[in-house]
């Protein structure tokens, strides 16, 4: 596959596709393989609603911390039993197609990670169409960097995140920092099931709340940008794991790939997994389990790079 100079582009599958093609491919609930679409989507929610309650229940945390001035700018952060200073952060933000899921139903990974003395952090933004995907990268940016001023002696912060919650934590590898006047720890990038070049969103019915232009499209690709930036990484000791499930759709493992390919023609230090037996929602809501292996690759890469 060329990564080199963006003419993949031309030859991508999805622009030989019906919009109904297209639609399918981009719609995650019709490939999962143990439930109907619709249970799939049911049981997610209900999964996320009942460990978030957990996990308010039965770990320290701060709610609804403001990170900006807007209604919509909040984060919880759940914290482990020995707060220190040096504590590393995983800060997640969930998916939804930018236009769904709240931080509310999103601490699927906070028992495991806080038991592992990992503090966890929930990043609400404002979706569409309320929000703008310009305006999204932006919350997004804001939060890390409200991170970084409240805990500057963190070990590390990571990003994860999850279809839409991973485009937008990809989009931090292309952040200008020195407009927020910190520069963020930034250790490590967990992006599941994302997707990180939005022209084909445009052509599907999931675009109708977004509506963003070509430029729009193109502005919050990280796929492109990544293709044409210099090579030298803005974090050179950063790890980036690219994952998709099995059962995720051929056009979001294309997807992955591509990114994942991208970034290391671009030399960062990328690494790709394909979860054996998982489909979109699962790869998420099984981190609420230590012995999963994204946990434990997480947890792993987490303490590897805070020593």
């Amino acid at each position: 596959m060329d990564v080199s100079g963006g003419n993949h582009r031309h030859e991508a599958p999805w622009k030989r596709m019906s919009k109904e093609e297209l639609d399918n491919q981009y719609s995650p609930s019709r490939w999962v393989v143990r439930l109907g679409a619709e249970e799939a989507m049911r049981t997610y929610s209900q999964i996320g609603d009942e460990v978030t309650k957990r996990a308010r229940a039965t770990r320290r945390s701060l709610l609804d911390v403001p990170y900006g001035a807007g209604e919509g700018e909040k984060l919880d952060i759940y914290l482990p039993e020995a707060v220190s200073e040096v504590m590393p952060f995983l800060v997640f933000f969930h998916g939804g197609y930018w236009q769904s899921g709240s931080k509310d139903t999103s601490a699927f990974m906070v028992n495991p990670l806080t038991a592992q003395g990992v503090a966890v952090v929930i990043v609400a933004y404002d979706i569409a169409p309320k929000g703008t995907l310009d305006q999204m990268v932006d919350q997004v940016t804001q939060s890390i960097v409200f991170v970084q001023k409240q805990y500057p002696g963190n070990q590390g912060i990571y990003l994860c995140g999850h279809s839409a919650g991973a485009h937008l934590a990809a989009m931090m590898l292309l952040a200008d920092w020195t407009k927020h006047g910190v520069m963020p720890n930034l250790k490590g990038f967990f992006l599941l099931s994302g997707v990180y070049d939005l022209e084909p969103i445009m052509h599907t019915s999931e675009n109708a709340p977004l509506l963003p232009t070509l430029e729009d499209a193109q502005r919050n690709s990280p796929l492109w940008h990544l293709e044409t930036a210099p090579t030298q990484p803005s974090y050179p000791a950063c790890r980036i794991l690219v994952t998709v499930g099995q059962h995720d759709s051929p056009e979001f493992h294309r997807q992955s790939r591509e990114f994942y390919q991208t970034l290391c023609h671009g030399g960062w230090k990328a690494s790709f997994e394909e979860l054996h037996d998982m489909d979109h929602f699962e790869i998420l809501w099984n981190l609420t389990q230590e012995d999963y292996v994204l946990t434990q690759i997480i947890l792993k890469t987490i303490f590897q790079e805070s020593r």
